[in-house]
Formats: structure tokens, C-alpha cells, sequence
């Protein structure tokens, strides 16, 4: 990231910040203070107010430099190049035999060591 994309941190950042933390001390107070009320009325005022909190954090620098960082990510997934499902197969069955094959050589290790002490101590 260049230097000049990171935004500078404005002096009303601690500001924005106090009032996401509020926001969301509201959601949780109120959310409890209202649990009799229907379970769809309280969802759809967590998410108004999840929106809104974001929307504030978003106007922070920090809060830009990880939707900038978001973007980015977003970005690299669309270049990754995913396995074929014949390779996911093919992949997935290694595994799968490797798992077995060491499976099977500890319980052999295991029944042996434990013969052998079982007969060692009588």
C-alpha cells in the first residue's frame, strides 16, 4: 500500500470511534431490555444500527485502511487458481489413504508395544 492511498487520521477520529462503541452498547442494552418484543423487530434494529456503526467506523482512517484492505483481498481471490474437481478428488483421496496407512501403522505399533508390555509386567 502506498503511502498516499493510508489516510490520514483526522482529529475527530476518537470522536467517531466513541460513537460506534456507543452505538453498540445501545444495540446490546436495548436488545436485552426489549427481549420480549419479537425476535425480528430486534434483529432488524441490531442490523440498522450495525449499519450505522459501520458507517461511522468506515470514516475513520483506520476504518478506511481496512475497507481499502477488504478490496484488496477481494481482488487477489479473483486472480487465485482453483484445483479442478477431478484434482480436488484426487487430492482428497491421497489424503485419505495417507490418513488410513499411518492410522493403521500407529494401532499396529500400539497392539505391539502393548503385547509387549503386558507381557513383560505378567
Amino acid at each position: 500500500m502506498n503511502s498516499k492511498d493510508t489516510p490520514e487520521g483526522s482529529k475527530f477520529d476518537a470522536l467517531k470511534w466513541l460513537m460506534v462503541v456507543l452505538l453498540v452498547a445501545v444495540g446490546v442494552v436495548g436488545n436485552s431490555m426489549y427481549a420480549e418484543q419479537s425476535l425480528l423487530y430486534r434483529v432488524i434494529a441490531l442490523l440498522v444500527l450495525a449499519l450505522v456503526a459501520g458507517f461511522f467506523a468506515m470514516k475513520t482512517a483506520k476504518g478506511h485502511a481496512f475497507f481499502t484492505l477488504f478490496k484488496e483481498a477481494k481482488n487477489e481471490v479473483r486472480k487465485v487458481v482453483w484445483p479442478t474437481r477431478q484434482e480436488t478428488l484426487q487430492t482428497t483421496a491421497m489424503v485419505v489413504v495417507v490418513v488410513l496407512v499411518i492410522g493403521l501403522l500407529l494401532w499396529g505399533l500400539d497392539s505391539f508395544l502393548g503385547w509387549m508390555v503386558s507381557s513383560i509386567i505378567g
